[in-house]
């Protein structure tokens, strides 16, 4: 795999997935290709990251990772004293997340953004989300976004770390960069803006943001 683009896999497989007329399938292939040395999942740095580990600090309550992937950003909420779960659509993401930690006290479950438990919605005092609605085609970010937004119980709050670019701005996806109004968005089922870091370092565009749901909020 040496000297191949670490995005050509995702590419490739998303591009298949789509057209076939399943947006989410390429996850399960990635992850399950990598295990065989087929394919690189791009975002597995074997660490937590960075814009998470700057903001994070120790909390208690319950937590949300999105998309964990293999799972160091749950394995780092965990640490911060989060009662943590962590899920993915992807099965073989779960499966190598438990093998890569067995003493983990998150909870790693299989399930699907677009169609979360309905025992999650308004459940969590943090929910992290990192490049996860970015790995969807645009069309489904506001369903998404949307779904992020009721994890987050009153009083709780959501923290977005994603890719950026301007509105109208060039895409090679996957991933699909959220823009400013996309950002916004994360306001929607009573969420209100915290803090919103537009993050510039040469050509990398990122966001880190934040959105909270007042304590008295029960709808």
């Amino acid at each position: 795999m040496t000297g191949r683009d670490p995005e050509e896999d995702a590419i490739r497989l998303a591009a298949e997935s789509l057209a076939s007329g399943d947006p989410v399938g390429w996850f399960e292939r990635l992850y399950s290709e990598s295990e065989t040395g087929d394919a690189i999942v791009p975002w597995d740095s074997r660490s937590p990251h960075f814009l998470l580990t700057e903001w994070g600090s120790p909390g208690a309550g319950r937590a949300l990772v999105v998309g964990a992937g293999l799972g160091d950003d749950a394995e780092y909420i965990a640490g911060l004293g989060y009662e943590t779960v962590a899920f993915d659509v992807s099965e073989s993401a779960v499966r190598l997340a438990r093998e890569r930690f067995p003493a983990s006290e998150v909870r790693y479950q299989v399930a699907n953004l677009l169609e979360p438990p309905a025992e999650w919605r308004h459940a969590f005092d943090l929910v992290v989300e990192i490049m996860t609605v970015q790995a969807l085609p645009e069309p489904l970010h506001d369903r998404a976004i949307a779904r992020v937004a009721e994890f987050v119980r009153p009083g709780g709050t959501l923290l977005v770390i994603a890719s950026g670019r301007e509105e109208g701005g060039p895409v090679f996806a996957p991933p699909w960069p959220l823009t400013p109004s996309e950002i916004a968005a994360f306001t929607v089922k009573g969420l209100e803006k915290g803090s919103i870091e537009d993050l510039r370092d040469g050509e990398r565009h990122r966001w880190r943001a934040t959105f909270h749901r007042p304590a008295a909020q029960n709808s």
